[in-house]
């Protein structure tokens, strides 16, 4: 019998690289959304070729005895729950809603699971901007949290919350530290999708100029699809445990769009300026991981390199762009 996965947050960019990945491996996958969202969920599904029509999407409110009733029937093997506010800005600006959602969804969820389908695993999408004021670097999972944003809190909330219900509710769930994982499917708002997105309007004559805000903040970024691979590999271990899973690199701002513009021939100092509007408040530290406790028990460790990343973001918006399609 086919193993069973439910997936939060199904329509963003790692929610759809996990249903691919499970769907690859024989599993039946079924997707939670909002009510309401059902329909926006669907078109984000179809622009992934094949996706659409292989995956369930069921609405549901964030309501533990409504998702416990849905569990129920589902009866899932594993749960992934990725649904989140992610962009930093927004969180910030619309704190109780994000904590609504980052905080009190994910109590509903993990609460439900372990009501309804206690012998299903559960895995948690935490962030590095749990560690925003980071002392030392790279990051482990023994460093301790200094969040420095209303996202950051709210993750290291549903850390806590994910490690309690593992150890006093025994319930088999884990946490992902997970870094800046970005692929052609990344939002625009976010800067890296901002920058190829640019980058590409910018050759076809389409825009003249990008701006951006800090130009020297350094992230650890790697391939949405390897980060989701680790997820998959954490649910299949004996016991739960919390990873990092990170590149351990860290690029600068600057480093990504002179890769990104080079893809493209250009010189990135002739369009990129910087707008001090972007700049965040409270700038987290340079965020790099070190996932070598992912690498020893998961036998993981991410293939796309960082070059690589970018160029295939930038390839993917020319065709884009030049399709008229961003």
């Amino acid at each position: 019998m086919a193993p069973t996965a439910v997936i939060t947050g199904i329509s963003g960019q790692d929610g759809s690289y996990l249903a691919e990945l499970l769907l690859s491996k024989g599993y039946e996958v079924h997707g939670i959304v909002l009510r309401g969202d059902t329909q926006e969920t669907a078109r984000r599904l179809a622009g992934v070729p094949g996706l659409a029509a292989r995956v369930s999407l069921h609405a549901a409110p964030p309501d533990s005895a409504v998702l416990g009733e849905l569990l129920g029937r589902l009866r899932p093997d594993e749960c992934y729950h990725l649904a989140a506010r992610s962009y930093v800005p927004v969180s910030s600006e619309e704190e109780f809603t994000t904590f609504q959602v980052n905080v009190t969804g994910t109590h509903q969820m993990i609460s439900a699971v372990r009501a309804a389908a206690p012998g299903c695993r559960f895995f948690f999408a935490s962030s590095s901007e749990v560690f925003g004021r980071a002392e030392s670097t790279p990051q482990d999972e023994r460093t301790p949290f200094h969040p420095r944003s209303v996202y950051g809190i709210t993750k290291a909330a549903g850390h806590f919350l994910t490690s309690h219900y593992r150890d006093s509710q025994r319930l088999y769930a884990c946490s992902a530290i997970l870094y800046n994982h970005e692929s052609p499917r990344r939002g625009e708002q976010f800067v890296t999708r901002k920058i190829t997105r640019g980058a590409a309007r910018i050759k076809l004559g389409l825009e003249r100029e990008l701006r951006l805000g800090n130009l020297d903040a350094r992230r650890d970024w790697g391939f949405a699809g390897d980060y989701v691979e680790a997820m998959w590999r954490m649910l299949q271990q004996p016991q739960p445990a919390d990873y990092v899973i990170a590149s351990g690199q860290a690029h600068s701002v600057r480093e990504f769009c002179q890769a990104a513009f080079g893809r493209l021939g250009l010189d990135y100092r002739e369009f990129v300026a910087v707008d001090e509007r972007f700049y965040r408040p409270a700038e987290a530290v340079t965020l790099a991981g070190d996932a070598a406790r992912a690498r020893a028990a998961l036998d993981w460790q991410p293939r796309v390199a960082f070059e690589e990343l970018v160029e295939h973001m930038v390839d993917e918006d020319l065709r884009l762009a030049s399709a008229g399609q961003a």
